[in-house]
């Protein structure tokens, strides 16, 4: 079996082993996926880069799957990632945990497959699986009806932005006749637009950017474990990656590319306010995903696959990190309301310092991991347009902002609540993490950035000293701000922050409401007008079989009747005729012929002078008919 195959079948295979054993392996099953993890993520690393492998799926269109830098990377960063939750999950998770780790291994098998496609057909096989296994995620608890309608409002609005994966393959196939991704950037004309379109609607969607932001908020529903995963490394990353890796496309349109380095920019500042607005910690890790995700999406629209490429991977590392530590929080705090986590990083200082570690890195200081991509990508920005780079310097403010905010109040002195009982098993898991939100820095900078650039095969933008000095100063002034003044910068966030600017509310109006009015008037036209119609039709129809059955019994019967009774009468008659006439006349020959038999023997005496007097008389009558014929 070929690498690439292994790796997508490997994960899958068992997932569906634990669904089918079902909760006799429930407390042993996060193990046994870490296991397969482990397995997955060591034949990526033996495996490395290899060229594109063509499977038989449909005639004429194979799935086509490989390995390059880019997807290498992301692919060992998910599975580092995908372990670390498995080995916490236990900790955060009291219940159905087989369930848990089984669709956990089923995902991770949905985004290698994503990361590995080279054509969008085995990309949106990917990409369906993506979605259906991140909905029974999200709504892992059974009894959590909020938990079950959040996971509907997500896949729900993401499926309805991948269709324009579908207009993408059908234009690909309508102008070139190929789904691969190396043919996409040669379609001309509406082909070309219409590909381009489709996908930047499916990438921005999957990567939570403006306007349909929202459902991230709602996905935090699920548990800490799930967001970790599917909300830093895997789902979210996903539209990013996909941007990187179809930039060519967006770049050959015209237009794809300005939309998309734009939206990223604006996600990035408006995302980050509502972060800062926030008060609740996992809805503030929501909006600054989608926030340090804008610098991806960004990243894509300049034509910067590298720079997005080492912010996925540092972004990853840092946010999946700090939503298992919110994790571990409400299960040791029981809040995960920022009021009652003060101090929370004193109560435990092992906690404490992977936090502070990761609260650090998300702001930008240096030389922490997304000072050196978030830079790599502003470089990036700055090549394009001064403009674009000082809307992304903006939101690189606000996210120190938002980092400090959290980080002013886990490191709130102690002034009585007891040390926490954190024991080791649930936060040493989370330390290779928090070394890569120290050091993947260094994937944008010096001789480790030369080298990531040739494991990727696209060139890093120059950061000029001067802009890592101007970004560096600028996380440590905000964080120093928002330790002094953070709350008196918290509450002048305006309300509309708060609700994720209203997001949802302006779905439902624009989409949901008007959707739902339509299919309430079809509803109406169906009851009122077809339902008549067919109603009346159904009526006519009774009529005119009643009519017939009348006509039948009237009629038909009748006839039917009368031709049974004739038949009888003729075949009396003919039995009649039969006894009396034919058989009289057959009664009356034989008897003659007895009579005439009889007579004729009579002649028959034997004596000679009979038969000569016989003979005489029979002469003479000849002779006399002879006379008379004459």
């Amino acid at each position: 079996m070929s690498a690439p195959l292994l790796l997508v079948l490997l994960p899958a295979a068992a997932g569906l082993a634990l669904v089918l054993l079902g909760p006799r392996l429930d407390r042993s099953a996060p193990a046994l996926a870490a296991a397969a993890t482990a397995a997955t993520l060591g034949v990526l690393l033996g495996t490395g880069r290899t060229p594109e492998i063509a499977y038989p799926f449909l005639r004429g269109l194979p799935w086509r799957l490989g390995t390059d830098g880019l997807s290498l990377v992301l692919g060992v960063t998910v599975c580092v990632v995908t372990l670390c939750v498995l080995l916490v999950a236990p900790s955060q998770v009291a219940d159905r945990r087989g369930r848990l780790a089984s669709f956990l291994l089923l995902f991770l098998s949905a985004v290698l497959l994503t990361l590995l496609s080279r054509d969008l057909l085995s990309l949106l096989v990917g990409w369906e699986l993506m979605g259906a296994a991140s909905y029974v995620l999200i709504a892992h608890e059974p009894g959590n009806r909020r938990a079950v309608d959040s996971a509907t409002t997500a896949l729900l609005t993401t499926r309805a932005l991948d269709l324009g994966l579908y207009a993408a393959a059908g234009a690909a196939l309508a102008g070139a006749a190929t789904l691969g991704f190396d043919g996409l950037p040669g379609l001309s004309g509406w082909p070309l637009h219409l590909a381009a379109l489709g996908v930047l609607a499916a990438a921005l969607g999957k990567a939570a950017q403006l306007p349909v932001s929202f459902w991230l908020s709602r996905a935090m529903d699920g548990p800490s474990p799930v967001s970790a995963l599917l909300h830093s490394a895997a789902m979210v990353a996903m539209g990013g990656y996909l941007l990187l890796r179809l930039a060519p496309l967006l770049a050959a349109s015209g237009w794809a590319d300005d939309a998309a380095a734009w939206t990223g920019a604006l996600t990035a500042i408006a995302l980050g306010v509502v972060a800062l607005a926030q008060s609740d910690l996992k809805q503030l890790l929501a909006a600054s995903t989608a926030s340090q995700l804008g610098f991806v999406v960004l990243a894509a629209g300049v034509g910067g696959t590298a720079a997005g490429g080492v912010h996925l991977v540092a972004h990853a590392s840092v946010k999946s990190l700090l939503f298992l530590l919110a994790g571990l929080w409400l299960h040791t705090v029981g809040t995960k309301d920022l009021d009652g986590l003060r101090a929370a990083a004193w109560r435990a200082p092992a906690v404490g310092v992977l936090a502070a570690v990761g609260l650090l890195s998300l702001a930008g200081l240096p030389p922490l991991a997304l000072w050196g991509s978030k830079d790599a990508v502003l470089a990036a920005a700055l090549e394009h347009s001064p403009l674009l780079y000082a809307a992304g310097l903006l939101a690189a403010g606000l996210s120190a902002a938002y980092a400090g905010k959290v980080l002013a109040v886990v490191l709130t002195r102690p002034t009585g609540p007891a040390p926490l009982d954190v024991p080791w098993t649930s936060w040493a898991p989370l330390v290779p993490l928090a070394a890569g939100a120290a050091a993947l820095s260094l994937l944008a900078l010096g001789a480790t950035g030369r080298r990531f650039e040739e494991l990727l095969g696209a060139p890093l933008p120059l950061v000029e000293p001067f802009g890592l000095l101007v970004s560096g100063a600028l996380a440590a002034t905000v964080l120093a701000a928002m330790w002094w003044r953070g709350e008196q910068v918290t509450a002048a966030m305006p309300a509309a922050a708060r609700q994720w600017l209203h997001l949802e509310s302006a779905g439902h109006a624009v989409a949901v409401r008007p959707v739902r009015a339509l299919s309430y008037a079809l509803a109406a036209f169906d009851d009122r007008v077809l339902d008549h119609a067919v109603m009346a039709a159904a009526a006519s129809t009774g009529r005119l079989a009643r009519t017939l059955a009348g006509a039948d019994d009237r009629l038909l019967d009748h006839a039917v009747e009368g031709a049974a009774a004739g038949t009888v009468r003729t075949a009396r008659a003919s039995g009649r005729w039969d006894v009396e006439g034919v058989d009289g006349v057959v009664t009356a020959v034989a008897a003659a012929t007895r009579r005439l038999g009889a007579q004729a023997r009579r002649t028959q005496t034997g004596q000679l002078h009979q038969y000569y007097g016989q003979a005489a008389a029979l002469l003479a009558a000849a002779t006399l008919l002879l006379l008379l014929v004459r």
